[in-house]
């Protein structure tokens, strides 16, 4: 899921600068026959090389174990593939594991089953917004609304799945807290900043989290944990180029991967 979901997103990239290209000005025929050509071969049905338009063999697309083999390069022109690849089919593997650890088979019902079926697919919709964010700095609209969708069915299976009596104050007040502190933070830093320090897709993407944790305490832990992770990594980088711009996504998305695996624990400590 990690390799596909990578190839997604390079192949959206692809198609949003081709539709740009094509509004923004007009070509020649020559020139749209040859961009036509070039589209088609990076979006067909197998993976290409980004640099020389190659087609991968089956044996290079094995996830990890191709990018290991190959040293990160292309079998036919020695370009580097890039750390993107690798990263995103660890980080998604570790991600599935982690998410996944919290459902017992052996005594898992329909409700938890189904619950976890969408906890499944958040998490991916998730990774995806995380790879996209961290390659090019954008967070796609039609993913940040699919992320919220889940979340809220997510958040609704767990209210069943649990000791449910009713409907109840808190149970809109807790999950309306987790989005003012991941959403709402990150809504203000945009306004004030006016889009300079965070991006406009960054209060969604809290929101999605935050209805997801469904507790304020959960979220204030994932917010400093993903601002921590930003800092750390991203010091060096910054420190090195100023005007660099940091991407929240990853960050936000791998915090809440931790606090959704650790909420149990984290819940009796707070």
């Amino acid at each position: 899921m990690g390799s596909f979901l990578c190839c997604q997103a390079r192949r959206m990239r692809l198609r949003d600068a081709e539709d740009k290209t094509r509004v923004s000005r007009k070509k020649s025929k020559k020139t749209r026959t040859k961009k036509a050509q070039t589209t088609k071969a990076s979006l067909g049905t197998r993976s290409v090389c980004m640099s020389c338009r190659k087609q991968l063999k089956w044996y290079d697309n094995i996830p990890i174990v191709s990018w290991i083999i190959l040293r990160g390069k292309c079998r036919q022109c020695g370009k580097k593939i890039g750390m993107l690849e690798i990263l995103s089919e660890i980080g998604v593997g570790a991600a599935t594991v982690m998410v996944s650890v919290g459902t017992d088979v052996s005594t898992a019902g329909a409700m938890e089953w189904a619950t976890y079926g969408v906890l499944l697919m958040l998490t991916f919709i998730l990774s995806f917004l995380a790879i996209y964010d961290g390659a090019y700095g954008e967070l796609p609209s039609l993913c940040l609304t699919l992320a919220i969708i889940c979340a809220i069915i997510l958040l609704t299976l767990r209210d069943w799945v649990g000791d449910f009596d009713g409907w109840s104050l808190g149970m809109f007040l807790e999950p309306l807290g987790a989005v003012t502190i991941l959403g709402g933070v990150y809504l203000v830093l945009y306004l004030v900043s006016r889009g300079r320090w965070v991006g406009d897709g960054d209060w969604l993407l809290g929101t999605a989290l935050g209805l997801a944790l469904g507790q304020p305490w959960l979220a204030l832990v994932a917010l400093f944990l993903a601002n921590f992770l930003a800092c750390i990594i991203m010091f060096p980088v910054v420190k090195k180029r100023q005007n660099t711009k940091i991407h929240f996504g990853p960050f936000m998305v791998i915090a809440w991967v931790v606090v959704e695996c650790f909420s149990g624990i984290l819940m009796q400590v707070i």
